[in-house]
């Protein structure tokens, strides 16, 4: 039997979570990030996926609309010297995400999806065991008496994620 080949990771798994986003009640990753993780143009990327969009249902990828784009720009707070997208990006569910390597026909697709596979395992991993967790607890809550529901609402407070908090610029008013 002939031995596998190891590889080393073609993206860091950290590069590839910062970019799966909740859109629609799934997990997708835009297109032109994917064209950057593929090392390829975006326009690339969509075009390939433009000449065959029958191997791509509504599930697998969709473009968004006006508002959720204006609302993800808003977010990521990312802008271009030239002006920006003229259209919406489309994006692709972990399913489409599979069938774009097929599509492009690239070793580097492969490698890339292999840990874009991995990388929406994972999530899905910490999703259940979250889920599992607060199930838990609420059990444990009705168990036990009132007195302790001072504890089990900071636990729940722990379980919250952690909101990225601005700093204001400028000084301190002491008014």
């Amino acid at each position: 039997m002939p031995k596998k080949k190891t590889t080393a990771l073609v993206v860091p798994p950290q590069l590839i979570e910062n970019r799966i986003y909740f859109i629609r009640g799934q997990n997708v990753l835009l297109d032109e990030d994917l064209a950057e993780l593929y090392e390829v143009p975006t326009k690339a990327l969509n075009q390939a996926f433009k000449r065959n969009l029958d191997h791509f249902p509504h599930d697998f990828a969709f473009q968004l609309g006006r508002e959720e784009w204006i609302f993800l720009r808003s977010q990521t707070v990312t802008s271009r010297s030239w002006g920006g997208r003229r259209y919406p990006p489309y994006v692709f569910t972990e399913q489409g995400v599979a069938m774009l390597s097929s599509v492009l026909d690239s070793k580097r697709a492969v490698l890339v999806n292999i840990e874009i596979m991995r990388t929406f395992v994972r999530l899905r991993g910490f999703l259940v065991s979250h889920g599992e967790l607060a199930q838990k607890l609420a059990a444990l809550e009705k168990a036990y008496d009132v007195q302790f529901r001072v504890v089990f609402d900071a636990i729940r407070e722990l379980m919250k994620p952690a909101s990225k908090s601005k700093q204001r610029i400028g000084f301190k008013s002491d008014v």
